[in-house]
Protein backbone atom coordinates (compact mmCIF):
# COMPACT_ATOMS: atom_id res chain seq x y z
CA UNK A 1 0.00 0.00 0.00
CA UNK A 2 1.38 3.23 -1.11
CA UNK A 3 1.63 6.31 1.50
CA UNK A 4 -0.46 9.21 0.63
CA UNK A 5 0.74 12.39 0.37
CA UNK A 6 0.22 14.77 3.26
CA UNK A 7 -1.80 17.54 2.24
CA UNK A 8 -2.64 20.65 5.01
CA UNK A 9 -6.36 19.88 6.19
CA UNK A 10 -6.12 18.90 9.90
CA UNK A 11 -9.25 16.13 11.00
CA UNK A 12 -10.42 17.05 14.68
CA UNK A 13 -11.47 13.92 16.86
CA UNK A 14 -14.45 15.40 18.76
CA UNK A 15 -14.06 15.96 22.61
CA UNK A 16 -16.24 12.80 23.32
CA UNK A 17 -14.34 10.38 20.13
CA UNK A 18 -12.00 7.58 21.52
CA UNK A 19 -9.79 6.09 18.77
CA UNK A 20 -8.92 2.27 19.67
CA UNK A 21 -6.70 -0.13 18.36
CA UNK A 22 -4.94 -3.30 18.86
CA UNK A 23 -1.81 -4.22 16.99
CA UNK A 24 0.32 -7.52 17.05
CA UNK A 25 3.56 -8.01 18.59
CA UNK A 26 4.90 -6.44 15.55
CA UNK A 27 2.49 -3.16 15.27
CA UNK A 28 0.10 -4.99 12.54
CA UNK A 29 -3.44 -3.61 13.67
CA UNK A 30 -5.95 -6.26 15.06
CA UNK A 31 -8.55 -4.06 15.73
CA UNK A 32 -9.79 -0.58 15.33
CA UNK A 33 -13.19 0.37 15.94
CA UNK A 34 -15.72 2.69 13.98
CA UNK A 35 -13.51 5.94 14.71
CA UNK A 36 -10.45 5.00 14.06
CA UNK A 37 -11.83 3.52 10.64
CA UNK A 38 -13.73 6.77 9.95
CA UNK A 39 -10.78 9.34 10.78
CA UNK A 40 -8.32 7.29 8.94
CA UNK A 41 -9.99 7.08 5.78
CA UNK A 42 -9.24 3.77 5.36
CA UNK A 43 -11.66 0.76 4.55
CA UNK A 44 -11.52 -1.78 7.75
CA UNK A 45 -10.43 -4.21 5.18
CA UNK A 46 -7.55 -1.94 4.27
CA UNK A 47 -6.48 -1.75 8.07
CA UNK A 48 -6.41 -4.87 9.06
CA UNK A 49 -3.14 -7.04 8.96
CA UNK A 50 -1.13 -3.73 7.90
CA UNK A 51 1.29 -2.45 10.52
CA UNK A 52 0.30 0.64 12.09
CA UNK A 53 2.78 2.76 10.77
CA UNK A 54 1.12 3.45 7.27
CA UNK A 55 -1.13 6.30 9.68
CA UNK A 56 2.71 7.61 10.53
CA UNK A 57 3.07 10.96 9.43
CA UNK A 58 6.40 12.40 7.82
CA UNK A 59 5.96 15.39 10.80
CA UNK A 60 6.33 12.55 13.63
CA UNK A 61 9.92 12.95 14.92
CA UNK A 62 11.37 8.97 15.44
CA UNK A 63 12.14 9.36 18.59
CA UNK A 64 8.36 9.65 20.17
CA UNK A 65 7.94 5.86 18.50
CA UNK A 66 11.59 4.66 20.14
CA UNK A 67 10.11 5.83 23.53
CA UNK A 68 6.36 4.39 22.54
CA UNK A 69 7.96 0.98 21.85
CA UNK A 70 11.19 0.92 24.34
CA UNK A 71 8.00 1.63 27.14
CA UNK A 72 5.54 -0.74 25.75
CA UNK A 73 8.04 -3.60 25.30
CA UNK A 74 8.84 -3.05 29.04
CA UNK A 75 5.19 -3.85 29.84
CA UNK A 76 4.27 -0.30 31.26
CA UNK A 77 2.31 2.04 29.47
CA UNK A 78 3.03 5.72 27.89
CA UNK A 79 1.32 8.53 26.83
CA UNK A 80 2.59 10.70 23.54
CA UNK A 81 0.93 13.38 21.11
CA UNK A 82 0.73 11.89 17.68
CA UNK A 83 0.29 13.47 15.02
CA UNK A 84 -1.61 10.69 11.88
CA UNK A 85 -1.64 10.45 8.37
CA UNK A 86 -4.94 9.90 6.86
CA UNK A 87 -5.40 7.72 3.59
CA UNK A 88 -6.43 10.83 1.80
CA UNK A 89 -3.20 12.89 2.88
CA UNK A 90 -5.24 14.73 5.58
CA UNK A 91 -4.08 14.48 9.13
CA UNK A 92 -4.88 13.77 12.65
CA UNK A 93 -3.86 15.12 16.52
CA UNK A 94 -4.16 12.47 19.22
CA UNK A 95 -3.02 12.15 22.76
CA UNK A 96 -2.39 8.02 22.44
CA UNK A 97 -2.43 5.71 25.57
CA UNK A 98 -0.66 2.63 24.62
CA UNK A 99 -0.24 -0.31 26.63
CA UNK A 100 0.49 -3.91 26.37
CA UNK A 101 -1.90 -6.76 26.88
CA UNK A 102 0.18 -9.25 29.51
CA UNK A 103 -1.46 -13.20 29.48
CA UNK A 104 -1.70 -15.61 32.33
CA UNK A 105 2.11 -16.44 31.78
CA UNK A 106 3.25 -12.57 32.26
CA UNK A 107 3.97 -12.46 28.43
CA UNK A 108 3.14 -9.95 26.11
CA UNK A 109 -0.20 -10.52 23.80
CA UNK A 110 -0.62 -7.60 21.92
CA UNK A 111 -0.81 -3.66 22.44
CA UNK A 112 -4.12 -1.76 22.73
CA UNK A 113 -4.25 1.77 22.13
CA UNK A 114 -6.96 4.35 22.90
CA UNK A 115 -6.42 7.85 21.62
CA UNK A 116 -8.21 11.08 22.72
CA UNK A 117 -8.26 14.69 20.93
CA UNK A 118 -5.38 16.36 22.34
CA UNK A 119 -5.98 19.49 24.78
CA UNK A 120 -5.83 22.99 23.16
CA UNK A 121 -2.87 23.65 25.50
CA UNK A 122 -0.82 20.92 23.92
CA UNK A 123 -1.60 22.09 20.35
CA UNK A 124 0.18 25.16 20.87
CA UNK A 125 3.31 23.72 22.26
CA UNK A 126 3.18 19.42 20.31
CA UNK A 127 3.98 20.62 16.54
CA UNK A 128 6.25 23.00 17.25
CA UNK A 129 8.53 20.86 19.75
CA UNK A 130 8.39 18.20 17.18
CA UNK A 131 9.39 20.05 14.64
CA UNK A 132 12.09 21.05 16.48
CA UNK A 133 12.93 17.63 17.31
CA UNK A 134 12.43 16.61 13.73
CA UNK A 135 15.24 18.84 12.11
CA UNK A 136 17.46 17.58 15.24
CA UNK A 137 17.08 13.99 13.71
CA UNK A 138 17.61 15.19 10.22
CA UNK A 139 21.04 17.09 10.99
CA UNK A 140 22.36 15.15 13.95
CA UNK A 141 20.35 11.32 14.52
CA UNK A 142 18.33 10.50 17.05
CA UNK A 143 20.88 10.68 19.45
CA UNK A 144 20.49 14.31 18.84
CA UNK A 145 16.96 14.58 19.05
CA UNK A 146 17.18 12.93 22.14
CA UNK A 147 19.58 15.11 23.59
CA UNK A 148 17.16 17.69 22.63
CA UNK A 149 14.35 16.63 24.15
CA UNK A 150 16.25 16.27 28.04
CA UNK A 151 17.63 19.33 27.85
CA UNK A 152 13.90 21.16 27.35
CA UNK A 153 12.40 18.67 29.73
CA UNK A 154 15.75 19.72 32.75
CA UNK A 155 14.44 22.91 31.57
CA UNK A 156 11.33 23.05 32.46
CA UNK A 157 11.81 20.47 35.56
CA UNK A 158 10.00 17.94 34.59
CA UNK A 159 10.51 14.16 33.16
CA UNK A 160 8.29 13.06 30.10
CA UNK A 161 5.26 11.47 31.65
CA UNK A 162 4.40 14.73 33.85
CA UNK A 163 5.37 17.03 30.85
CA UNK A 164 2.68 15.70 28.73
CA UNK A 165 0.18 14.79 31.72
CA UNK A 166 0.62 19.08 32.06
CA UNK A 167 -0.19 19.56 28.72
CA UNK A 168 -3.32 17.88 28.79
CA UNK A 169 -4.47 19.01 31.93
Amino acid sequence: MQRPNPINNEKVLGDEEFIVSKTDLKGKILYGNKTFIKISGYDESELLGKPHSILRHPDMPKLIFKYLWDRIQAKKEIFAYVKNLCKDGSYYWVLANVTATIDGNGNIRDYHSVRRKPSTKAMQIIPDLYKELLDAEKSGGMEESEKLLHKILDEKGKDYDSFIFDLQH
